[in-house]
């Protein structure tokens, strides 16, 4: 449907809506995408974002991607981002946002656009890290020659929030169980993180283990908490891995460190792919621990099968992460918190 259309059925007026957020596709802008081209068509659905924005007019703009869109096409696809949404009459800027310094327990990186009508965007406009934790910058953090991650600006922060502390209240689980649909927590709430996303729930849903096969099985049983493909007898390997350099590939067949991060949450908890084996029980991530990584709360339900739920976590933006770019947002564009903003 066209976003005039839309607008009409909605019944806004050009300019009134305070926020248009998207986040086109963005595997075709990853480091990790077996190929980066130009050709894929998912790199230029930001144009139909665009659209929409030109149709409502809206106070501020949000577009949320992968740290590789800043050097996809050598700067130019970012660049070309930013001139359409000035031509809109936004003055749009640019972060990497590191997730772990918002209270999200995995490695995820993000590049965040945002744009005011009224004027430049201050540096009120994106989120203040509230925590501390490791971070590895495998990427290009620069355009047109300025830093544009995002780092504390203060020593004295909590550290980060770790696997354990976030998943460690749900039950155990043995290789391919299922058990009932609704369970028991484990224990009681361990820390706030816990206490936060179990309000309002009465059990843990979408918590079962997928089976592992027999070789993975064996593959994990030589791996410590925070080891990796490494720690794998040789024959054990995938024929490709048997004679790939040591210092390759360092996250595959993890089993994460319990007082560590986990590696970022993909489309699907493949340990061919990354540190997704549980560090205390043989078995890879359920999809309720990965939503907890996440940071969805236990509420959240989501549909389909298996494999289309782990989609839909792995696709999603951190809602702590989300919260904390929205409360910013929200105080730029003089709105009370309370008082739900109109947006798309």
């Amino acid at each position: 449907m066209e976003p005039s259309r839309i607008r009409e059925k909605l019944g806004l007026r050009r300019g009134e809506l305070d926020l248009v957020a998207g986040g086109p596709p963005c595997q075709g802008f990853s480091i990790n995408a077996p190929r980066r081209s130009s050709d894929d068509d998912r790199n230029h659905l930001f144009k139909d974002y665009l659209r929409f924005v030109a149709e409502f007019l809206p106070r501020a703009i949000l577009i949320e991607n992968v740290p590789g869109l800043v050097s996809f096409g050598t700067g130019n696809t970012l660049e070309a981002i930013l001139t359409s949404l000035e031509r809109l009459g936004y003055q749009p800027g640019v972060r990497i946002l590191y997730a772990p310094f918002f209270g999200i327990p995995q490695t995820r990186w993000r590049t965040i656009i945002i744009g005011l009508r009224d004027g430049k965007v201050p540096d009120s406009a994106f989120p203040e890290p509230t925590r501390k934790a490791p971070a590895r910058i495998n990427f290009t953090a620069c355009f047109k020659g300025r830093d544009i991650v995002a780092l504390p600006r203060r020593d004295e922060l909590p550290n980060f929030v770790s696997v354990r502390e976030a998943i460690d209240d749900l039950p155990t689980l043995e290789n391919g169980e299922s058990g009932p649909l609704l369970k028991t927590y484990r224990t009681e709430p361990q820390n706030e993180f816990q206490q936060t996303l179990r309000l309002g729930s009465r059990g843990v849903s979408h918590h079962e283990a997928a089976r592992l096969s027999r070789i993975n099985l064996e593959r994990l049983r030589h791996i410590p908490p925070g080891g990796n493909w490494t720690n794998i007898p040789a024959e054990l390997l995938p024929r490709g891995m048997q004679r790939a350099r040591r210092s390759d590939h360092t996250k595959r067949y993890g089993r994460v460190a319990p007082d560590g991060l986990a590696s970022t949450i993909l489309t699907k908890c493949d340990p061919h792919w990354g540190a997704y084996f549980h560090y205390g029980q043989d078995r890879a991530f359920t999809v309720r621990e990965a939503a907890r990584i996440q940071t969805f709360p236990d509420t959240y339900q989501f549909v389909g099968s298996r494999v289309e739920q782990y989609e839909q976590v792995g696709n999603a933006v951190p809602p702590l992460l989300a919260m904390a770019i929205g409360k910013a947002l929200t105080q730029v564009l003089g709105l009370q918190e309370t008082k739900m903003a109109k947006a798309i």
